[in-house]
């Protein structure tokens, strides 16, 4: 299949979506809600409700103050995230402090989003810089191309959260698949891709960093529905993490999951927003499906009795995570506020699993030796696991 004919694909799949888009306007965040429980007779009408930030969960420093954080000593390169620096801090144990409650959300209420705002408090306690955080907003001007989709921008590194030695650690590079035994149904299903490889200038980065030990905290001993040919009994996940740039133009309307309602065969599904540009407000809806819903289809052809949650990602570092088999997802387009410009969406996604064995679609390239070139390992905290 060509390129052109995928994108014309992509135009025809998510035509009669745009259109009902366009016909309600721009949202408002005015007294908005951020999960939308649908009661209306079209996912179409859902996804042009408006969205607002959520309060957070309250802040329970008792939480923090009695997770058991064993802090490897592995040595961390000047410039990296260190965080056995910043343990004497107040501002740390805040950030873990939020960060635990954050996590016993996500245990109750299987995915969570922080606002931007929160997650900022979060990652500039943990030890993020502020140089560090103005770079971050403009990774995605270093995208060059995509190995499948015309109208997308991605890089992808591998990584692992070693619970043995408390570390995160940047792993060879490997190609990537989803297969439809994933509940991932795209052209593309089942096919080895090769991204170009993740950078320093973003593996270093020490906000990107503070999203690692973020995400490693939230996880960290959690009980989820289990995948098939996943081995956990392993006391480390497999992490794969994308930094991708959306565009739409006048030629092609840029979709961030053509592959409709979705999961992305892993366990955790981690999403950031870094920038935007040019884009309508009441693009790039996420919404949390049922697992009975059908694989494949398209958000307007969705059930809105299985639909079960909706968050908008706005600002810079607003933050979604699903616990990836216990809910599929699908997201609205990216439309063009002035059509005369383009239109794009600044991501960071990272997949965390636990490896594969034998008979998975990852099987053979699901490697864990350390990347020679592009070395990076830094330490986590690491809190009790929650049963």
């Amino acid at each position: 299949m060509s390129f052109v004919s995928t994108s014309s694909r992509a135009l025809r799949a998510s035509s009669s979506l745009l259109r009902a888009t366009k016909a309600v306007g721009g949202i408002t965040t005015k007294n908005a809600r951020l999960i939308h429980q649908s009661t209306k007779a079209s996912a179409v009408y859902a996804a042009t409700q408006p969205v607002m930030t959520p309060p957070p969960p309250p802040m329970m420093p008792e939480v923090a103050a009695s997770a058991a954080a064993g802090v490897s000593s592995v040595p961390v390169p000047k410039g990296q995230l260190n965080i056995r620096e910043h343990m004497y801090k107040p501002e740390f144990y805040r950030a873990i402090a939020k960060t635990m409650a954050w996590r016993k959300k996500y245990h109750e209420d299987r995915y969570i989003f922080v606002p931007g705002e929160e997650m900022t408090e979060i990652l500039l306690g943990l030890g993020g810089t502020m140089q560090d955080y103005e770079l971050l907003k403009h990774v995605g001007d270093s995208l060059t191309w995509d190995p499948t989709l015309p109208y997308r921008k991605t890089i992808n590194g591998r990584m692992k959260f070693d619970y043995t030695k408390n570390t995160v650690q940047r792993l060879e590079f490997q190609p990537f698949a989803l297969s439809v035994g994933e509940d991932f149904d795209r052209y593309d299903s089942g096919m080895l891709r090769r991204f170009d490889e993740l950078d320093n200038n973003i593996q270093h980065n020490t906000l990107a960093q503070g999203i690692l030990v973020f995400k490693s905290i939230i996880v960290h001993g959690m009980n989820v529905a289990h995948r098939e040919k996943m081995d956990y009994d392993q006391p480390f996940n497999i992490m794969t993490f994308f930094t991708v740039r959306t565009t739409t133009n006048n030629e092609v309307l840029g979709e961030p999951a053509l592959e409709g309602i979705h999961a992305d065969g892993v366990d955790h599904t981690l999403t950031t927003l870094l920038a935007t540009n040019n884009m309508r407000a009441d693009s790039a809806a996420t919404f949390m499906h049922d697992m009975q819903e059908t694989t494949g289809i398209k958000l307007n052809e969705a059930k809105p009795e299985n639909i079960r949650g909706r968050v908008q990602h706005t600002k810079f570092l607003d933050t979604l995570m699903v616990v990836d088999h216990e809910y599929k997802h699908s997201l609205s387009p990216v439309y063009q506020d002035d059509t005369a410009k383009d239109a794009t969406r600044d991501m960071i996604i990272l997949f965390t699993r636990k490896p594969t064995v034998p008979g998975h679609v990852s099987g053979k390239i699901d490697s864990t030796r350390p990347h020679k070139d592009k070395p990076m390992e830094i330490p986590l905290f690491v809190p009790n696991a929650m049963m």
